[in-house]
């Protein structure tokens, strides 16, 4: 890992509060969809496109918080064909020097959102397994709310280190 200063850690915390405050928008707009559903279940189908993008962005956006901390942190990126896989599994192991991210229990719960994510890529809209839609959906809030207290705590940690950093340079 190569050496941060503490503005760069500083900086680093405040872009995954701007990408935890994205998420919580999408979080608000999946609630709308759902109520929409129940509203309308004659067309409940094309909320079901819409909350499966839904879906599709939560793990996207859980994907740019860790591109976010590879990056700053100069750390190696994964290769090859489930570099997404690897990714996900590398928040919750990292070198000694720096905290982890994420617990098991979260990388568990992300991984059924990195592998609908493929789907929803993969497939068309009609073609979707509303009962997993369904399944995730439910899951969601869950998920959700432990990734966010987990960024959170990381972010938390990042604002430690940038003090500690900047008391040893004084």
């Amino acid at each position: 890992m190569r050496q941060i200063s503490a503005s760069q850690i500083r900086g680093l915390a405040t872009n995954l509060e701007v990408e935890l405050n994205r998420l919580r928008q999408l979080e608000l707009g999946m609630d709308l969809v759902k109520t929409e559903i129940v509203k309308d279940p004659e067309r409940a189908f094309i909320y079901y496109e819409s909350l499966a993008l839904k879906l599709h962005n939560f793990y996207t956006g859980c994907e740019q918080i860790f591109r976010l901390i590879i990056t700053e942190f100069n750390q190696t990126f994964p290769s090859g064909y489930d570099w997404h896989k690897r990714l996900l599994y590398q928040m919750a192991n990292q070198p000694e020097e720096m905290p982890a991210l994420l617990s098991q229990k979260t990388v568990i719960g992300l991984q059924a959102f990195l592998e609908f994510r493929y789907i929803v890529r993969h497939i068309y809209g009609f073609e979707l397994d509303l009962q997993r839609v369904e399944k995730l959906v439910k899951t969601y809030p869950s998920v959700w709310h432990q990734f966010n207290q987990e960024v959170r705590q990381f972010i938390h940690k990042l604002r430690d280190l940038a003090e500690d950093i900047e008391n040893n340079l004084i």
